[in-house]
């Protein structure tokens, strides 16, 4: 098993890095980054676009650019400077990554876990009420869009903070302003601001995974080894929970590493409308200044956390199925 994950790493590293090459260039080509000091009133002096140039190797062309880049990532972790002259990239990446990571970890766990919940009680309740039950509300929280549901959420978490008169459920940041002393300190004012963005990312991502695992359930229950189980006499709990569940388990196991991107793409959604100062802030930002390496940056370290989770995933099926080996 640890040669297979060394050689699953060696073969994403070239992907995350053709990846981050395209960004790149694709950011590089596509915009100029002194165009706004170019085009202030009065017009900045010559010898300082030509300092700003210098500055942001612009002065190169861009393959140089990309490959000072990539060798100051790898060699001793520079990002390249940033066009905010006060902004250091790689502090900014590492502090923002923390705050989406509790964002996406929390909302994937709940998910995950009411995805197996409901989509084993759908299963072992086929065509009852319950069941219809558990599909409509995944059918509808699947159709509502990130943004739409969050900004619902927030606007139902401003009414009942109004209605009972002090704060419940927080809707601005991704904590109070002012707090001071290590972060275990205020964990119940940080754990706070997440109720409301968890909910929003949970429930959209439990919808579909609820359906797979169902659907997985299903089979699992009708195949002839489980009726075999049970007739040999083995209990119900211990057919579902150690021949049917864990082998359920292994397509949603699949689906919730892939969607892992789509997850992050609505943390930037949710971190917007909540403004939080995660990952997502810290992309918006970059594309409004032009920054391309900041850009790259984001995508490079998504993509590997991308990457991790998927390699994860293909372990774990080794723990689900015991007829899984990485010989």
């Amino acid at each position: 098993m640890v040669s297979y994950a060394i050689r699953r790493l060696l073969i994403a590293i070239p992907v995350a890095i053709a990846a981050s090459f395209v960004t790149f260039m694709l950011v590089a080509f596509g915009t100029d980054p002194l165009a706004e000091l170019r085009a202030r009133r009065p017009p900045v002096p010559a010898q300082t676009i030509t300092a700003e140039r210098h500055r942001l190797w612009l002065d190169q062309n861009v393959f140089e650019r990309y490959w000072h880049w990539l060798t100051g990532v790898f060699g001793h972790g520079y990002f390249g400077p940033a066009v905010q002259a006060n902004v250091h990239i790689r502090s900014e990446l590492m502090s923002r990554l923390a705050v989406t990571f509790r964002l996406v970890f929390l909302a994937m766990l709940l998910a995950g876990i009411l995805a197996v919940i409901v989509g084993v009680v759908s299963a072992v309740k086929q065509y009852s009420a319950l069941d219809y039950t558990a599909t409509f509300t995944g059918f509808l929280f699947l159709s509502l869009p990130t943004f739409w549901f969050a900004l619902l959420l927030k606007q139902g978490g401003i009414v009942v903070n109004r209605h009972v008169g002090h704060t419940v459920f927080y809707t601005i940041g991704d904590e109070s302003i002012g707090l001071k002393g290590p972060w275990y300190h205020h964990i119940g004012d940080i754990f706070g601001h997440m109720i409301l963005p968890t909910l929003t990312l949970a429930l959209i991502s439990y919808a579909a995974w609820s359906r797979y695992c169902r659907a997985s359930m299903l089979e699992v229950l009708n195949s002839d080894y489980t009726r075999l189980a049970r007739a040999k006499g083995l209990s119900r709990r211990r057919v579902m929970i150690r021949h049917a569940l864990r082998t359920a388990l292994i397509p949603l196991t699949t689906v919730m590493a892939l969607d892992l991107a789509a997850i992050l793409g609505g943390a930037i959604v949710t971190e917007t409308v909540f403004q939080w100062h995660g990952m997502g802030d810290f992309l918006l930002t970059s594309i409004r200044y032009h920054d391309a390496y900041a850009v790259t940056g984001w995508l490079l370290v998504t993509a590997l956390i991308v990457i991790i989770f998927n390699l994860i995933a293909d372990l774990l099926y080794g723990v689900l199925d015991p007829r899984i080996r990485y010989d």
